[in-house]
This record gives structure tokens, C-alpha cells and sequence, in this order.
């Protein structure tokens, strides 16, 4: 007989006492029967009615939104933005908490992978503990830092602006969004409307004037007439190839970071944050400290920050390569570094160009993977090149944590990390860890 089907639990309402914070912005609770619930809008510590969104008997785990707050965290604060809460915007995780106080959940949820994952306390990763804001991102509870350069907006029916709700593809209309960068707001994108355009990216460079909206017309739509507040380059996403195409104006952004320009087009990768890249970059040479005469790899080098950064220290005796999956981004690295005989970008993905370069001892190594991570295969494979330094890049704490196992494992252990809220508001986190061989000294 085929099984009953199991009982959706959507909109069930459980009284919980809140407990610890997990990784991916929201903490965790337990129904009366032992159910996990992983609640968003809440902290832990207090006492809330959570409000099934997803999931059904038997289930593993059940998803949930706080909607009301019967004792509340003395780090609760209202949230400043009128899209943020329970069924609203799935943009931010955590406008309701103070801003120190989502620093302070960011590392919980870093300690937690690393004891999880890696089996490492925070002294033995080398990390003091905290979460570093980027200068002037210090604001008081109930303001919000404007960061995030890069803004994807999706279109509702009506063709109106606005952000995608959480795990839903249902849009929340919106006047402004809150972190968005100056450089974005005043585009004006959420005042006009967007009829038979799906999505609308906006771009800010940081360090130019440069301005970039990319469209993704619905099937068999057609392209509006883009007249915005500010000049604007334009870029339409294809129908069939979905590639990036050029309408109007540059396909590329200048980014300033490192004490030079960089060539980024059709919305390729580039740090969100407009001092993430120039913070990365010192965290990065500080841990590696290149000496002239260095050979260094790049991996998953994008645009090619790290390698331009190294090839500035390693000096005329030393040798940089960058590998990079992405085809336009290794024709930017290849531009943006074009001055420095010493880089060489090879395109394609890190486990496959890596065994093929014939390459069998490196003196430093700087990887900045996906979310995903790097993974076993090339974890094994730096460590066999024998480098004095490695320094993981992670937007990931949990795809770091692994990583670290997996170097612990091939004879790497870190000596420092460093963690660094980029993106305030929201659950992600950057880290940087600096690691040598074991018994080399912390």
C-alpha cells in the first residue's frame, strides 16, 4: 500500500524558548514533542510563538518565524528597515538585533563550525574570538550601515521593484532598500517600473563613477527604454544563451582597490562590500608575508586582486599564478594586470588546471573559493606543493571548517584567523586563515 502522505505542519504556532544561534540566520528551538525548529526573527534567550513556514510531521526539522515576542533579548532591537519581518524581505537576517550583537552571533555560529567540523577550539585556529566591523560600519542600534554595492532587484507582475521574500520566489515591493550603497539608491530603479523585465542588477563601482544595470527580460520580453536618475551603463542577460550582453554604454565596472584599477565586466565577481577588497587584500599580505623572489599561486583568482597584490611583492625575481574558472573574468585579470610580466592567469577550473601546470613546489598559496569550498581533492594537492604559507579566503564558516579538516589532515594547521562582518544585517561572514605547516610554530 503506498504510504499516507505526511501532514503539512505550515502555519502550526508553537510557544519556544529560543536557544542557540545557527549557521544560516536563524537560531534553534524545539517544539514540545522534541521537533527541531530553526526560527528566523529571533535570538536566543527569549520566548517566542514560532509559526511553521516549512516542513511536516516527522520531519527532521521544521522552519519557523517568530511572530511574537513574548520575552524579548535585551540585544532585540525594532528593525529600522519597514520590509524586514516574519513573510517580508529575505534580504536581511538580522535587522531586529543590535549591531554589536550580530557581530557577537557571527562569531557563535564561526566557533560552532570550527568545534563542529574541524575539531577546533578558537585558540587553535588562532582567532581571538570576534568579528570585525569595516571602518564606519560602527553604527548605533537602529541604524544601518549602507554596504552592498551590487543589488539584485526582482520584478514583481505589476513590473514594480523589489526583493525576493525568504526561500520563496514571491517579490516584497519596496521604496528603498536600507543597505543598499548610495551608488545604487540613487539610481532610482524601485520609483520606475519594469514592465516584462524579471530581474534588474544594480551596480556601483567603488573608486569610480561607473554605474551598471544588467536586465533579465521574461520569456519573449522586451527591453524598456532605461532612463534612471544617474548615467548608467546597460547589459541585458540572453533568452537562450543566457549570457551577458551588451546595450548600452561600458560592459565593464572600474573598481578601485589595492592601489589600482580593475577591470570588472558583465557583472562578474567583485566584493560586495566597498572596503571588503582593500581589508582582504592587507589580511592576505600581512598572513603570507611575501619575499621578493616568491613563487605564489592565485586560486579561484577572479579579476585577479590577490595575484596583482603579490606580484607587487614577490618583485622582478618572482613568479604569480592565477587560476580562474570564469572566461570574462580571466580576460579582465589578463587586462587588469597586463603591466606585470610576472602573472600568468590560466583559465579553468582549480582540480583540473592545478595537476596540469607541472608545478611541484610553490612558496605561497592565497585561495578564494565558492561557497562550496575548495574540497578534499585540492586541499591534498596544495599541501603536496609544500608552500611556507597558504591563506583561505572563506565567505563559507561552515565550507571552511571542512577545508581546515581536510588541511589538518594533508599536515596544514592555521597559525591566525581573522573574521569580518561585510555584510551587516545578514547571516554571512568573511574570514581570512593563515596556515603553515604543522610544527612550523603558531
Amino acid at each position: 500500500m503506498p504510504e499516507e502522505p505526511k501532514k503539512s505542519l505550515v502555519g502550526e504556532e508553537y510557544e519556544v524558548e529560543v536557544g542557540p544561534v545557527a549557521h544560516g540566520g536563524h537560531c534553534i528551538a524545539r517544539t514540545d514533542e522534541g521537533q527541531v525548529l530553526f526560527v528566523r526573527h529571533a535570538l536566543p534567550g527569549e520566548r517566542v510563538i514560532a509559526k511553521v513556514t516549512d516542513g511536516e510531521e516527522g520531519a527532521r526539522f521544521l522552519r519557523a518565524d517568530a511572530v511574537q515576542v513574548l520575552e524579548a533579548s535585551k540585544d532585540r532591537v525594532e528593525a529600522p528597515c519597514p520590509f524586514s519581518g516574519p513573510g517580508r524581505c529575505g534580504g536581511c537576517d538580522w535587522q531586529h538585533a543590535k549591531p554589536g550583537a550580530q557581530r557577537r552571533l557571527k562569531g557563535e555560529v564561526i566557533a560552532e563550525q570550527l568545534q563542529r567540523l574541524a575539531g577546533l577550539t578558537p585558540e587553535e585556529a588562532g582567532w581571538d574570538g570576534t568579528v570585525v566591523p569595516a571602518p564606519g560600519d560602527k553604527v548605533p542600534a537602529g541604524e544601518v550601515p549602507a554596504w552592498r554595492t551590487r543589488v539584485q532587484y526582482a520584478i514583481d507582475a505589476e513590473g514594480h521593484a523589489g526583493l525576493r521574500k525568504h526561500r520563496s520566489h514571491e517579490v516584497q515591493p519596496i521604496d528603498h532598500c536600507m543597505i543598499a550603497a548610495p551608488g545604487v539608491s540613487e539610481l532610482g530603479i524601485e520609483k520606475r517600473e519594469w514592465p516584462q523585465i524579471a530581474t534588474v542588477e544594480a551596480i556601483a563601482a567603488t573608486g569610480s563613477h561607473d554605474r551598471q544595470v544588467i536586465l533579465t527580460p521574461k520569456p519573449g520580453g522586451r527591453l524598456p527604454i532605461v532612463e534612471l536618475d544617474k548615467p548608467v551603463s546597460v547589459m541585458r542577460i540572453g533568452e537562450k544563451d543566457k549570457g551577458v550582453h551588451r546595450v548600452h554604454g561600458r560592459p565593464f565596472v572600474r573598481e578601485r582597490a589595492a592601489e589600482r584599477t580593475w577591470r570588472v565586466g558583465n557583472g562578474g565577481f567583485w566584493q560586495v562590500h566597498p572596503q571588503a577588497a582593500d581589508l582582504l587584500v592587507e589580511s592576505v599580505m600581512r598572513g603570507l608575508m611575501p619575499k621578493k623572489g616568491d613563487m605564489a599561486l592565485d586560486l579561484y583568482c577572479g579579476v585577479g586582486l590577490f595575484a596583482g597584490a603579490l606580484a607587487d611583492r614577490v618583485g622582478d625575481k618572482g613568479a604569480v599564478l592565477g587560476i580562474e574558472s570564469g572566461k570574462r573574468a580571466v580576460e579582465d585579470a589578463r587586462h587588469n594586470l597586463a603591466d606585470v610580466d610576472r602573472v600568468r592567469i590560466e583559465h579553468g577550473k582549480v582540480d583540473q588546471i592545478l595537476p596540469r601546470t607541472g608545478i611541484t613546489d610553490v612558496d605561497l598559496v592565497v585561495l578564494d573559493p565558492p561557497r562550496a569550498g575548495a574540497g578534499r581533492k585540492t586541499v591534498e594537492h596544495l599541501a603536496s606543493l609544500t608552500p611556507r604559507r597558504i591563506a583561505y579566503v572563506a565567505c563559507d564558516p561552515a565550507a571552511l571548517a571542512r577545508d581546515l579538516a581536510y588541511f589538518a589532515t594533508a599536515g596544514y594547521v592555521p597559525k591566525r584567523l581573522q573574521a569580518f562582518d561585510l555584510f551587516p544585517m545578514t547571516h554571512h561572514v568573511e574570514c581570512v586563515a593563515i596556515l603553515v605547516p604543522e610544527g612550523k610554530g603558531r
